[in-house]
């Protein structure tokens, strides 16, 4: 497998998107990371190389959610992370656009008791497809804007961006 990358212009900055190309040509998106992202790789690493053609479709369907053109993104994903992240992450495509779930209801979403919140909450910050895999639609138990590996200011810039009305959170 390679990894690929390519950049972007978006609100939230330049994202640096990365995926895996096998050697059949089949294409998975990995991660985007926005600048600064905790936890993340934020730079093109060393091996990686640029593929603007094969990234060409995240970055076509995440310019039309900039532009308010698309809710959903249909795209191959190959995330790394334990099974119990992938579970969580899985978890987070369902949460509808323009909605909230606290870290409670996704545990529940996912088929994990409520008492694992901590560790869903350290998935959904561990989520390496920011935007793709919506973790900023997640919220504290009382509907608090808690932590976002992007910044709170980004997660209140999507989470009004999704709510048609630019609203504030």
């Amino acid at each position: 497998m390679t990894t690929v990358f390519t950049t972007m212009a978006s609100p939230l900055g330049t994202l640096l998107l990365s995926g895996t190309l096998d050697p059949d040509g089949g294409f998975a998106l990995a991660a985007v990371t926005a600048p600064g992202q905790k936890g993340a790789v934020d730079t093109p690493q060393d091996g990686w190389r640029p593929d603007p053609d094969a990234l060409a479709p995240a970055v076509e369907q995440l310019s039309a959610y900039f532009a308010g053109e698309r809710t959903s993104f249909d795209l191959p994903l190959a995330p790394v992370g334990t099974p119990f992240r992938r579970r969580i992450w899985a978890a987070l495509d369902d949460i509808p656009y323009g909605s909230t779930l606290s870290y409670g209801q996704l545990a529940d979403a996912a088929g994990e008791s409520k008492l694992a919140v901590r560790a869903v909450g350290g998935a959904v910050g561990a989520n390496p497809l920011l935007i793709v895999r919506p973790c900023h639609r997640v919220k504290g138990a009382n509907g608090s804007l808690t932590g976002f590996a992007a910044g709170i200011d980004a997660k209140r810039w999507l989470l009004a961006h999704e709510s048609g009305d630019g609203r504030l959170f």
